[in-house]
């Protein structure tokens, strides 16, 4: 697991560039190498106490004595340090007489370990730069971080701490697939500019192909599927006539040489067949073509000079290709379509307990077992297994989710080829191929037609990549080109497509992915139509958001068989009015069970509009539950993992209960109501300015205006809103007040334009609010929003004289033992799991949270403590006159008395429960949860 870190970047870098400083020019072996680590572990990689991570001088031959200088455990890194000046590519003499380099010495180190230690990185180190070598790429070139470049690559030693993190190399391809972004985007804008109809939504498809195209172009040379330079060479020949030779290219890359023209220029004709249909006139194009606008000399020299020369696209990730050129679409497009780019880590998040921690367990499981016929069997046939897996995302976007997971699945079968090939370097032309896993196992399905053609693309970088890599491994004679044409990314709208088309239910094996983020509120008619369609008439299925068609779909799809899903989700599905209508069908109907699931935690994205977005993951298959595991992501960077017996719609190890709308208290409890709404168009309400302007003119209107209180105002104790509170007061102390007349006229226009018959009916009253709930009298208020942060919902009771909106809830004739059961740690449990949120706010309702809250059967003696320790609670908060209930109930700034009181109300509320001290939150949830479902059955009995 990760270990916690206490820095951000800008910490991180700061602290990297005074490291680098300290330790420029020195370094021994023997002196330095504890001290040297121990820094760099605790100032750079943020680690507490970094003495509990690593280990120095670990003992791996008792026979000639030999020591790893150090090693790291929980990431499985192995170091070997060497003194300033030594030459690391040069063999040193061993005390065995062999002569080895400080890599084939720690190699050698790792081998003596137990299979279960053996390293993942090596590192060598002579205190100026870090060479670190993927030990699941052993063959490769390492990453190398050089002391003196510390404060900007730091962020590549995070492997130290996290293994499950991003590598030295995902990091080195994110920062070069970043800079890739700005240069296609800069290349989208120039070419942009130049077409005749730029609003044209066929040129606009055009010009997305042609930017995916001379960026496989430019991929292509430098990665070695074209001669070195080619397209460089080819177009910087053709200035003159860009255009026509960079469309008469596109039509020979799409022609086999043996029906090319005998008579093309050398060069051209150089070029291979490419296929894949990336090259073939697009669909809406057979006519005419891929559109190809003038290439002046800003545009060319965008290409040749900062696209070819000074930039290498080899190293682009194809993961974050789709990301990359997506990036220039319009972001309002992006935005209203749902669309948000996923993060490697948090694709990770999704495949890894999906499928992928398993696949690896396994492989390490038979790696670690000794060598033999039985072994090789079973390499053989995990490796035809991994092969034989099908893959859906019905939103693939760009591709993000498959390019992936092809890449984790190469990345084993890799593996296992490196043991199989036992030092064989090479297999004959046409004897066979060590590779078996395919990008033909990955279909997906995407609305955007240019993000279905950049989706295959990420992939055909991706087959290149790991073929190069296998390479490194095994020499072999597949070539990447030609493209393989296959038509599994499938353009067309997701949720009006039969997915058994896509691929057939029996050949399916998971499905995943991040569907477009799409909250109720937002939809468009048709996504509502859509998403309505699919859920069927269900109580409340306007409320559900986009997303949740894909969950009803998968989980049509995968009813009766062992496939599994996971998708990424805005977390709202999982929190107050949508858990019922949506999970009640899945849990129910559908008898699906949650096999894992990630709570809520901040969306990071490669998008260059990244993206914040409070997320859940949900992974589900067909059947009765069998366990699950939840996983929590922490602030300091750590996960806390829970082994759960049940994981509900609320994501809480608990019963499958649901928790619906209610319109009165399934407790014997006050009623809760919303405070007083005005329909006014904003006439009725005052700033203190206007208050105090119209009191000053006229001191006898004074009644008629009353505090108007929302939850900002009562949590920041702000005086800064009034209203005209005309409720019980004659006309004739008002009816003289011109600018009081002025504004009750306007609240009768605007309630007569209204399209809302309620409204309307109340326009010949405009001096009254639309909903005046509150009586006169002293009322509990809990406001309606707030922060996350706070450790309890600051409510209390209403100021006096004070107008409470439509924003708070009150509670009237609420005493102090309702006060101190609501406050409690035991209540905020309950709103935590299965409040609505703003963002992560709270969001409080009454009608599922409040109306459905289980109260507990307190003696009279108990109901006594509580009203003592609810009491005790109001009394801290006079102790400080002078802070608003934000001041008090900040994270950071809750004084010691008023934290006492809380202490003591919380044990006595615990008390009228029968919970335990130490029962934890989650369990406490769980328990009320068994309660609520008791007396839900009850009322239905």
């Amino acid at each position: 697991m990760p270990v916690p870190v206490r820095v951000n970047d800008v910490e991180r870098e700061r602290n990297a560039r005074r490291f680098a400083e300290k330790w420029r020019g020195r370094g021994d072996e023997k002196g330095d190498t504890q001290t040297f680590w121990l820094e760099l572990l605790h100032d750079v990689c943020g680690c507490e106490r970094p003495g509990d991570v690593v280990t120095f001088e670990k003992r791996v031959d008792l026979e000639h004595k030999s020591f790893i200088d150090a090693y790291i455990p929980g990431a499985r890194v192995l170091i070997e340090q060497k003194s300033l000046g030594v030459d690391l590519d040069r063999a040193a003499p061993q005390s065995d007489g062999t002569s080895k380099t400080p890599f084939e010495q720690a190699k050698r180190y790792s081998d003596w370990l137990p299979y279960e230690e053996r390293p993942r990185w090596i590192v060598v180190c002579d205190f100026a730069s870090f060479r670190i070598h993927d030990m699941q790429r052993p063959k490769a070139a390492p990453e190398v971080v050089l002391l003196e470049d510390l404060a900007k690559e730091a962020r590549k030693l995070s492997f130290l701490l996290d293994p499950r993190g991003p590598s030295p190399k995902d990091i080195r391809e994110l920062d070069v697939s970043v800079k890739a972004g700005k240069l296609v985007g800069k290349l989208y804008e120039a070419l942009l500019s130049r077409y005749a109809n730029p609003d044209d939504p066929a040129s606009l498809r055009s010009l997305n192909v042609l930017c995916v195209r001379v960026v496989f172009l430019l991929y292509a040379e430098d990665a070695g599927l074209f001669a070195k330079g080619a397209f460089h060479d080819y177009l910087a020949a053709r200035r003159n006539v860009a255009r026509h030779a960079l469309m008469e290219l596109f039509d020979v890359l799409d022609q086999r040489p043996e029906d090319r023209d005998p008579y093309l220029d050398e060069d051209l004709a150089a070029f291979p067949y490419v296929d894949g249909g990336l090259f073939a006139c697009p669909s809406g194009h057979r006519e005419r073509g891929v559109e190809v606008p003038r290439l002046d000399g800003e545009v060319l020299k965008i290409i040749l000079e900062e696209m070819s020369e000074g930039f290498d696209w080899s190293g682009i990730s194809p993961t974050i290709f789709g990301a990359v050129f997506e990036s220039t679409l319009n972001p309002e497009t992006r935005r209203g379509g749902g669309m948000h780019y996923t993060s490697i880590e948090n694709i990770h998040r999704v495949i890894d307990p999906l499928f992928l921690d398993r696949l690896r367990a396994e492989l390490d499981e038979i790696l670690a077992a000794p060598a033999g016929g039985r072994r090789t069997q079973r390499l053989r046939n995990y490796q035809q297994r991994i092969a034989g897996l099908t893959f859906l995302d019905p939103a693939c976007g760009s591709g993000n989710f498959l390019t992936e997971t092809y890449l984790s699945l190469r990345r084993l079968e890799n593996r296992v080829i490196g043991e199989l090939a036992h030092g064989q370097i090479s297999f004959a032309e046409g004897e066979f191929t060590p590779i078996q896993v395919s990008i033909g196992q990955f279909y997906g399905i995407e609305v955007n037609d240019f993000a279905v053609s950049v989706a295959r693309t990420a992939l055909w970088i991706a087959e290149a990549q790991m073929m190069k890599e296998t390479r490194a491994i095994v020499q072999i004679y597949e070539d990447v080109l030609p493209l393989k044409d296959y038509d599994n990314i499938r353009e067309g709208n997701a949720l009006r497509m039969d997915w058994g088309e896509v691929v057939p239910r029996d050949r399916l094996n998971y499905i995943m992915g991040n569907p477009p983020f799409v909250g109720a509120s937002m939809m468009t008619k048709a996504q509502k139509d859509e998403a309505v369609a699919i859920f069927g008439k269900i109580p409340r299925s306007n409320s559900i958001d986009y997303v949740g068609a894909w969950y009803h779909k998968a989980a049509r799809m995968i009813h009766d068989t062992e496939t599994r899903a996971a998708f990424v989700s805005t977390n709202s599905i999982t929190q107050g009015e949508q858990v019922a209508p949506l999970w009640g069908k899945l849990l129910g109907e559908y008898n699906v069970h949650i096999d894992f699931a990630w709570r809520t935690f901040v969306w990071n994205s490669e998008a260059t509009d990244n993206a914040h977005v409070h997320c859940v993951i949900v992974g589900f298959s067909h059947g009765p539950s069998k366990g699950g595991v939840l996983y929590d992501a922490k602030k300091d960077g750590a996960v806390a993992v829970t082994n759960a017996k049940n994981i509900n719609g609320y994501l809480m190890d608990a019963p499958n209960v649901l928790i619906v709308n209610r319109g009165k208290p399934i407790c014997d409890a006050p009623p809760v109501t919303y405070g007083n709404k005005p329909a006014d168009g904003g006439n009725l309400l005052l700033s203190q300015e206007e208050k105090n302007a119209l009191i000053n003119h006229d001191p006898k209107i004074a009644p008629c205006i009353r505090r108007y209180i929302g939850s900002r105002d009562f949590i920041n104790n702000d005086e800064a809103r009034y209203c005209l509170w005309l409720k019980d007061v004659s006309a004739n102390v008002y009816s003289h007040n011109r600018e009081i007349m002025r504004r009750l006229e306007a609240v009768r226009q605007m309630r007569l334009a209204s399209s809302a018959a309620p409204t309307r009916a109340l326009a010949d009253v405009p001096y009254r609010f639309f909903s005046t709930p509150q009586p006169e009298g002293p009322c509990l208020c809990i406001p309606e929003v707030s922060s996350e942060r706070r450790r309890y919902i600051p409510m209390g009771p209403l100021p006096e004289g004070a107008i409470a909106s439509n924003k708070l809830l009150i509670l009237p004739g609420a005493g102090l033992y309702h006060f101190g059961i609501l406050i409690s740690a035991v209540h905020m449990a309950w709103t935590r799991a299965i409040c609505g949120r703003l963002k992560s706010d709270y969001q409080y309702s009454g009608a599922i949270v409040y109306n459905n809250f289980p109260w507990p059967e307190a003696t009279p003696a108990q109901r006594e403590k509580i009203e003592k320790t609810a009491q005790a609670i109001l009394d801290a908060r006079t102790l400080y006159p002078d802070s608003s209930l934000a001041d008090l109930y900040g994270r950071l700034t809750m004084p010691e008395p008023l934290q006492k009181a809380h202490r003591a109300n919380d044990a006595a509320v615990r008390a009228a429960y029968g919970f335990d001290k130490d029962l934890s939150e989650e369990e406490v949830v769980a328990r009320l949860m068994g309660m609520y479902e008791r007396l839900a059955g009850e009322k239905l009995g």
